[in-house]
């Protein structure tokens, strides 16, 4: 299921309000960090870039990629845990065949394409390539994402440079009254600012929270991936769990507690 990430969002509103409350501190005013030329350039310019780097395939991704972000999609490991235990037990007492009514409604698409395989009889080896196929591919389309907004990251800085300078130009070529200099420099620079701000508040924090995302993703996977396997092969449900459990890296304030409640139930 998808959850919102508030963390997402809080960092990049937290991140911008440190910018602002940082200028406000040293006597600054709201307004003179909003200029709409610069924002145009910045933000135009770097869309621009992005389009003429990437096809119209992978920018039609830009709302998923967003939806990474802000709303992952999330599954409790330890309930998959149990889940695969419990079908392990079902398969080895009345069949693989007895898990097909189990399956049909499981919410985690991955895993209940995974045990339909077995169920329907394909072949380990087999089961095992398609499975991992599909997981690169997953790996690969998510990567994809990441780097939109890491590209973004790059244009952005440069783009405000370019904004910067072009203020200047504007600048130099009217130096008939010397007392405006002073505040026409101080807009000019404002596009360096949107340049360097939006790409370390704004998008390379979003590639790197996508990647974040691909990690657990993955490694999520794989523990589905040995589970089926491990059912396909009659495992054990008490040893399946503990393999399992075994590719988990956990808190350890939440291992413990979750080691005792497991042997709890065993015992």
């Amino acid at each position: 299921m998808r959850r919102f990430d508030a963390s997402t969002a809080l960092g990049i509103i937290a991140g911008i309000a440190a910018l602002a409350g940082g200028f406000l501190w040293e006597g600054g005013h709201l307004g003179g960090l909003v200029q709409r030329t610069g924002l145009l350039i910045v933000f135009g310019g770097t869309f621009a870039a992005v389009a003429v780097s990437f096809p119209v395939s992978q920018l039609k991704k830009i709302p998923e990629a967003l939806r990474t972000a802000f709303y992952p999609q999330t599954d409790n490991v330890w309930e998959l845990i149990d889940q695969m235990a419990e079908f392990a037990t079902a398969a080895r007492r009345e069949g693989v065949l007895s898990l097909e009514p189990l399956i049909a409604e499981h919410p985690n698409e991955f895993l209940r394409e995974g045990l339909q395989m077995v169920v329907d009889g394909t072949d380990p080896q087999l089961n095992r390539q398609i499975l991992e196929v599909e997981i690169d591919a997953l790996e690969e389309r998510m990567e994809q994402q990441a780097k939109i907004f890491e590209a973004a990251g790059g244009y952005a800085p440069t783009m405000g440079i370019i904004g910067t300078v072009m203020g200047l130009i504007h600048v130099l070529s009217n130096l008939s009254d010397p007392g405006a200099l002073g505040p026409a420099i101080a807009v000019a620079f404002t596009a360096t600012l949107y340049g360097v701000a939006s790409a370390n508040v704004l998008y390379l924090p979003i590639a790197s929270k996508i990647r974040a995302r691909i990690a657990e993703t993955v490694k999520t996977r794989e523990l589905i991936l040995e589970g089926i396997l491990s059912i396909q092969a009659g495992e054990n449900p008490w040893l399946i769990r503990k393999k399992l459990m075994a590719f988990m890296l956990l808190k350890e304030s939440d291992a413990p507690q979750k080691r005792v409640d497991t042997d709890e139930e065993e015992a």
